[in-house]
C-alpha cells in the first residue's frame, strides 16, 4: 500500500467514529480532541515499550505494541487531515531538514517550538 492508500483507509475507518460521536454526543469531536487522544495512545506506547525492554510485565507485548503503533500512526494521519497538513510532504521536508542538520553535526539543537 502507498501512503495515499493508507490515508484513504484511515479516513474510511474514522468515518465510523465520527458517526458514532454524532449519535452519542450530538457532534463530532473538535480536532484538538484527536490530539489529546494521541497523547493517551503515546502514554500506552511508552508503557508497552517499557514492557518490551523488560521494565514491566506485559503479556503479548509484541502484539500490543504493534497495535498501539498502529493507533498512533492512525491518529497522526487523522490529525494531519484535520489541520490541513500533507503528511507525506511534512515527513519529507522534516527528513531533508534533519539531513542538512546532520551533515553540519547540528542535531542536538531543539527546533520544534
Amino acid at each position: 500500500m502507498t501512503l495515499q492508500d493508507l490515508i484513504k483507509r484511515n479516513h474510511e475507518i474514522w468515518e465510523y467514529y465520527v458517526a458514532s460521536d454524532i449519535k452519542r454526543l450530538g457532534h463530532e469531536w473538535p480536532r484538538g480532541e484527536y490530539v489529546r487522544g494521541l497523547v493517551g495512545d503515546v502514554g500506552a506506547l511508552v508503557k508497552l515499550t517499557m514492557g518490551k525492554d523488560g521494565l514491566r510485565e506485559i503479556e503479548n507485548v509484541d502484539e500490543k505494541l504493534a497495535h498501539e503503533l498502529g493507533d498512533c500512526f492512525s491518529c497522526l494521519l487523522l490529525i494531519a487531515e484535520k489541520y490541513g497538513i500533507d503528511p507525506e510532504k511534512a515527513f519529507l521536508d522534516t527528513m531533508n531538514e534533519l539531513e542538512a542538520r546532520g551533515k553540519k553535526m547540528d542535531l542536538a539543537r531543539s527546533h520544534s517550538l
